[in-house]
């Protein structure tokens, strides 16, 4: 009875001890109440976040941090971006302001979407107008630079604007600093949009910029659907590519079709990332003038339209 007794008196000193361990951890760093910025990654943990916060001064213990997130069920709920913080706040109190929401927010812009699909990625932002951003990008189509952005909360259509297209200019510099491709700029950049669009790794990148300027050169037409399913605009599904063009489809009249007209589209088709720029820039020195893609999007090079046909009934049939 007795050993029960101690093993329960122990039991309840641990459990003491842990509490006010624990309270103390949730309790203020110190009285410093300037803030300072913090930011949370896209992805991070509540764990992660307690052990950064902790890193930075602004709390006692990263472990109380992540203990109390997750018996709150709040863990889940902070979004990433970033955050004015003070070091002179209870734990409850800086998840509070961290469940406001950032005052900068965290968006990704994929490779080789068109204007109106970059448009939806920024809802989330307080000021900012999506048709005023069309609006301002008429002439951007290819110029807007897709990245991960750590954004302002209320920035408008045209901070927006202008960061994305300074980024473009500081990449599109670096893609082509060395280039072999006598194109002017704006040429490089409607080519690279095709090939952003044609195909997915970088090798058969290089081997797109390749055949196109192999036809583009020869006089011969581009023959590259994306620039059709660019011209034909938004489909009744939302989505902005159709796929499985119809007949119909590959003979509508339109500067954009490059089955039925040669050389380049007025305008770029999609916005380019680096490596589409820098095959574009750069393109190897190949003799092909077909290409095709397989059931997983590899690309199957041709020299002459009897290798072509043989790899369409090898890959398509």
């Amino acid at each position: 009875m007795k050993k029960l007794i101690l093993l329960f008196l122990a039991f309840i000193i641990v459990i003491v001890i842990a509490g006010f361990w624990f309270v103390n951890g949730l309790t203020p760093k110190d009285n410093n109440s300037q803030t300072k910025r913090f930011v949370i990654d896209q992805g991070e943990t509540a764990s992660a976040i307690g052990i950064d916060l902790a890193k930075n001064n602004l709390i006692k213990s990263a472990t109380a941090f992540r203990i109390y997130s997750q018996v709150t069920q709040t863990a889940r709920k902070i979004k990433p971006g970033s955050y004015d913080l003070s070091s002179n706040q209870w734990v409850p109190q800086i998840i509070a302001k961290l469940l406001n929401g950032p005052t900068e927010i965290w968006v990704t812009i994929p490779e080789g979407l068109r204007k109106e699909e970059i448009a939806e990625k920024f809802t989330d932002f307080d000021k900012f107008n999506k048709q005023e951003f069309l609006n301002l990008t008429k002439n951007d189509e290819g110029y807007l630079f897709p990245d991960t952005y750590l954004l302002p909360r209320d920035a408008t259509a045209s901070t927006i604007v202008k960061i994305m297209t300074d980024n473009f200019n500081k990449q599109y510099t670096e893609a082509a600093k060395n280039k072999t491709n006598p194109l002017s700029k704006n040429d490089i950049v409607i080519l690279a949009s095709i090939v952003q669009r044609e195909a997915i790794t970088a090798e058969d990148m290089r081997g797109v910029a390749s055949v196109l300027m192999n036809r583009y050169n020869s006089g011969m037409s581009l023959g590259s659907d994306v620039t059709l399913e660019y011209a034909l605009g938004q489909q009744p599904d939302g989505g902005w590519w159709k796929k499985d063009l119809t007949v119909d489809d590959l003979a509508l009249d339109s500067p954009y079709n490059t089955r039925t007209n040669a050389g380049f589209p007025p305008t770029p088709i999609s916005n380019p990332g680096l490596v589409a720029l820098e095959a574009a820039a750069n393109p190897p020195n190949t003799s092909y003038l077909y290409y095709l893609s397989d059931s997983d999007g590899k690309l199957h090079f041709a020299q002459t339209l009897e290798e072509h046909n043989a790899n369409i009934q090898k890959y398509l049939q």
